[in-house]
C-alpha cells in the first residue's frame, strides 16, 4: 500500500494532465452540442496543431507564445472548413457530415505522413525539466502552466458562451435550430463559429502539450479516444461535464498508473467508460433524449 503523500502526489499530477484532456474534450463536446455530430477529424486537427506549434518552435517562437497566434489561426481554419467544405458537401445530412469529417481526418493524417514521415519529434525548452517543490512531491512546471492555461481557456470559452451575443446564438442553435433561424440567426455561420472554437481549443491544447510530449502524424488518435471517453462521462454536449470529466479522467489515469504500472495506466479510463455506459448512458450532466 502506498503512503498517503504518494497518492496525493498522483492525484495532483492527474489533475494537471486532466486539465489538458478537458480542453481537448471541450472542443469535441461543443461541436456535438451544436451540430449534433461526432467530429471524426478532431484527433487529426490536434495533430496538425501540434505540428504547427513544433514548427513555430523551430522558427524561434516558444509554444506558450505561439498559442496567441495559433489559436486564432486554427479558429479561422476551422471556420472555413465547416463553412465551405463540411457544410456544403454534407447537404444538411448528419450521416454525410460524419463521412466528411472521417474523410477529412484521413486526408490530414496522410498529408502529414507524406510531408513529415512517421518520425517522432520533440522540443527542448529551458523550463522543460523545471519543477515546483511542494515538500512532499514535485510538480512539473510545464504541467502546472498547462493546468492554469487550460482553466483560463475554459473560463474564457464559458464567458463567450454565456456573456456574448455569439454565445447566445450558439446556445439557441444547439437548443432549437429551426426556431433560431426563424428569429434571424445565421445557422450556417453559427455552425462554422462553433467548429472554429473547437479547433481553437485544440490549438491551445497542442501548445500546452508540446513542451512535455512528442508529436508524430498519428499522435492525435490517442487523445481523441480519451476525449471521447470524457465526453461520454460528462454528458454529450455538456461543456461543464467535459471539464469535470477531464479532471476526473486525469486522476483515474494517474492512480491506475500508480497501482497497476505506467504501461497499464489507461485501463482505468476505459473501465470508467464501460461503467458509465452501463450505469448512466447520458453521463454526469447529460440530458435524457
Amino acid at each position: 500500500m502506498f503512503a498517503p503523500d504518494i497518492i496525493l502526489a498522483a492525484v495532483l499530477n492527474g489533475l494537471m494532465t486532466g486539465a489538458v484532456y478537458a480542453l481537448t474534450a471541450v472542443g469535441l463536446t461543443l461541436v456535438y452540442g451544436v451540430l449534433h455530430i461526432i467530429n471524426f477529424a478532431h484527433g487529426a486537427i490536434l495533430t496538425a496543431a501540434m505540428f504547427a506549434a513544433y514548427f513555430a518552435w523551430k522558427a524561434g517562437i516558444d509554444p506558450y507564445i505561439a498559442v496567441f497566434g495559433l489559436a486564432p489561426l486554427f479558429f479561422g481554419a476551422g471556420y472555413a472548413v465547416q463553412r465551405y467544405v463540411i457544410g456544403p458537401s454534407s447537404h444538411g445530412e448528419d450521416r454525410n457530415i460524419l463521412l466528411v469529417t472521417l474523410g477529412l481526418s484521413i486526408v490530414i493524417e496522410n498529408a502529414l505522413l507524406a510531408g513529415f514521415r512517421s518520425d517522432t519529434r520533440t522540443i527542448d525548452v529551458p523550463y522543460g525539466f523545471s519543477v515546483i517543490d511542494l515538500g512532499f512531491t514535485f510538480l512539473s512546471v510545464p504541467r502546472v502552466v498547462a493546468f492554469g492555461a487550460s482553466c483560463a481557456a475554459a473560463a474564457l470559452l464559458w464567458g463567450i458562451l454565456t456573456r456574448t451575443d455569439t454565445g447566445k446564438a450558439i446556445r439557441a442553435v444547439a437548443k432549437e435550430k429551426l426556431g433560431a433561424s426563424l428569429v434571424g440567426i445565421d445557422v450556417a455561420h453559427v455552425y462554422a463559429v462553433t467548429f472554429g472554437l473547437g479547433a481553437a481549443c485544440l490549438a491551445v491544447a497542442a501548445c500546452l502539450l508540446l513542451p512535455t510530449f512528442y508529436v508524430h502524424p498519428r499522435v492525435g488518435n490517442a487523445y481523441v479516444l480519451v476525449a471521447f471517453t470524457i465526453v461520454v462521462l460528462g454528458g454529450m454536449g455538456s461543456v461543464p461535464g467535459a471539464l469535470i470529466g477531464g479532471l476526473f479522467i486525469g486522476v483515474v489515469e494517474s492512480l491506475s498508473g500508480l497501482f497497476l504500472g505506467e504501461s497499464l495506466g489507461q485501463i482505468g479510463i476505459f473501465l470508467i467508460f464501460i461503467l458509465v455506459l452501463l450505469v448512466r448512458p447520458t453521463g454526469l450532466f447529460g440530458a435524457r433524449a
